[in-house]
């Protein structure tokens, strides 16, 4: 067989990357050699957590249950997704960075959860990445259901006259209700104490050289947030009157020193502001406690996740806003996130610091909505003050 003559150009191309070519080739070598080691670490590595879905239990490898250094594990939390299989790439992607920047040195389980069985495929993708425990689980009817209350006819017209992002599409708000009021009931969260929600295709600009979950607690914060933006108020026509109707019926749950104000405008109307749950460090009793689940309750018998889209970010920040007083809610700042179209960049991190990003593309530090909880926040804790 003649061999075909290379234009000069792809000549030059060829001798530019051989050294890359020769080592590539070299380390398919090394890897085919040591297949049967690698593949007794694949191995190991997928036998790590269990799994509630397909009811099979693992015994956790000694020492995986608590942090790198060998010391109790200060701090009962996880990272934890409701995540579909198709996003296995992106959840890969992400937990590369979380354990890049963080998890590698404190070894925090991860919970998975999902309306389907996960598949084997994603179970060892999602393993192969960590040490820690990993967990899997499905969701119940009632977590995951139009309930029973909701006029049939009037949603579907509703789905087809919507003009707003997902309008039109029943798992979206099946995905906001269960957000709102099931993710924290899952059995697979029942003993923890606190969460971080995670999510895919997302990246993680800092390296987090302290515990969030710790300082948390430490601090007594509740709700731990980091990025701030307004609705598409297209999806929440009616709940801030359902809020302050709410509010009317019990306001003994209403928690003194909160700052329920920074989400209203100057005629008192809702200003659309909201703390994204994307990115949210909770302590789960705030979730469990009588008020929040009863504010749940009301919003659910509404109907308003169904015949509007109310989405769990602007149910979180109004309970958040309601129920906690102002010290217990912590911003973080120095934690550089990207989720597609949004980043948060601490500032001069292009040149200084543990952080890649830019902060000039980063317009959330500097937008209304987080301007005015600083304002409001600030203005309730010099009022405490003594």
């Amino acid at each position: 067989m003649a061999i075909p003559r290379l234009a000069p150009k792809y000549k030059r191309l060829l001798l530019r990357h051989m050294p890359v070519l020769l080592a590539g080739v070299f380390a398919g070598y090394i890897v085919g050699c040591n297949k049967p080691l690698i593949e007794q670490g694949l191995m190991s590595s997928r036998q790590r957590g269990w799994d509630v879905a397909g009811g099979a239990e693992y015994e956790a490898p000694a020492g995986t249950t608590y942090d790198p250094s060998g010391s109790p594990r200060p701090v009962n939390a996880a990272l934890v997704a409701l995540v579909r299989n198709s996003d296995l790439h992106g959840m890969r992607m992400a937990i590369r960075q979380i354990e890049d920047r963080f998890n590698s040195r404190h070894n925090y389980p991860y919970i998975f959860v999902n309306d389907v069985e996960f598949t084997d495929e994603f179970k060892r993708g999602v393993q192969d990445l960590t040490s820690a425990n990993v967990s899997f689980g499905t969701l119940d009817h009632d977590s995951w259901k139009v309930p029973e209350w909701i006029d049939a006819a009037a949603y579907e017209h509703v789905k087809q006259t919507a003009r707003y992002p997902h309008g039109e599409k029943d798992s979206y708000r099946k995905m906001c209700r269960f957000q709102s009021g099931y993710l924290h009931r899952h059995p697979l969260l029942a003993d923890l104490d606190y969460y971080w929600r995670i999510e895919p295709d997302v990246e993680y600009y800092c390296d987090i050289e302290y515990d969030p979950f710790v300082f948390m607690k430490e601090n007594g914060y509740k709700y731990g947030w980091n990025i701030a933006m307004t609705e598409f108020m297209e999806t929440v026509p009616s709940l801030w009157n359902v809020t302050k109707q709410f509010i009317r019926d019990h306001q003994d749950t209403v928690a003194p020193g909160n700052i329920l104000e920074w989400l209203a405008d100057a005629q008192g109307s809702y200003n659309g502001c909201h703390l994204w749950s994307n990115v949210e460090i909770v302590d789960l009793a705030f979730y469990r406690s009588k008020e929040y689940q009863m504010f749940f309750d009301y919003l659910d018998r509404a109907g308003g996740f169904f015949y509007e889209r109310w989405g769990d970010a602007p149910v979180h920040s109004i309970a958040a806003s309601l129920f906690l007083n102002a010290s217990q809610i912590h911003y973080f700042d120095d934690i550089g996130y990207f989720h597609p179209s949004v980043i948060s960049c601490p500032r001069g991190s292009q040149t200084q610091g543990k952080c890649v990003c830019d902060s000039a593309k980063s317009f959330v530090q500097d937008g209304y909505c987080t301007v005015r909880y600083k304002q409001i926040r600030k203005g309730v804790l010099d009022a405490q003050s003594p």
